[in-house]
């Protein structure tokens, strides 16, 4: 479990094609206290570390990891928002956020809004999930709140320190993220088809 409080940006600095999978090995200033074995989100997708060395770990991303999320369009240098699991006891400063991306959204505007930033985005309506406005929504691991919805879009209003500490200023129009809505909505939709 993940709360959405991106601890910092790693970098990547190795991807590698094994059959249908990725090998991506990423830099962290937290990796003296990662284990192998150990979950860690990146771009909030829940991947397990496989490998440690002394600059670098390495993740799997599978074929199922890599149709579902924007994994597979990483490139060397780029940042990737990392946050380890959540520490049972402790605040839960965002949102439940379960590392599991349900599916991949466009960035359709960036407007600087004078102190902030919104950003927007169209995802595949068809798919059964939703958001609602003033709810909760992990884009690339980053737990934010809705603040326009509609059946296959929204808008999160970014202040400066999120903006400045995770890979959203990298983000532009037509680049797309990684959505895992809030599973406490997606169990609320669940239980209204089962009726």
């Amino acid at each position: 479990m993940f709360t959405g409080i991106i601890e910092e940006l790693g970098e990547v600095i190795s991807i590698e094609k094994e059959n249908e999978n990725l090998q991506i090995g990423v830099r962290c200033s937290f990796l003296d206290e990662l284990r192998i074995d150990q979950s860690v989100a990146h771009n909030g997708v829940c991947l397990t570390v496989v490998e440690k060395y002394d600059t670098h770990y390495v993740v799997t991303a599978i074929k199922e990891t890599l149709n579902k999320t924007n994994l597979n369009q990483l490139k060397i240098g780029d940042q990737i928002n990392l946050e380890r699991g959540m520490i049972l006891g402790s605040r839960l400063d965002g949102h439940i956020v379960q590392g599991h991306v349900d599916q991949i959204a466009e960035c359709t505007s960036v407007k600087n809004d004078n102190g902030s930033w919104i950003y927007s985005f169209k995802y595949d309506g068809t798919t059964g999930n939703l958001t609602i406005e003033k709810g909760s929504i992990t884009v690339n691991g980053i737990s934010l709140t809705v603040v326009d919805s509609k059946k296959d879009s929204f808008s999160v209003a970014i202040i400066p320190y999120t903006y400045n500490n995770t890979n959203l200023k990298n983000i532009k129009v037509g680049d797309f993220v990684n959505l895992e809505f809030d599973v406490i909505g997606k169990y609320a939709i669940r239980l209204q088809q089962l009726q």
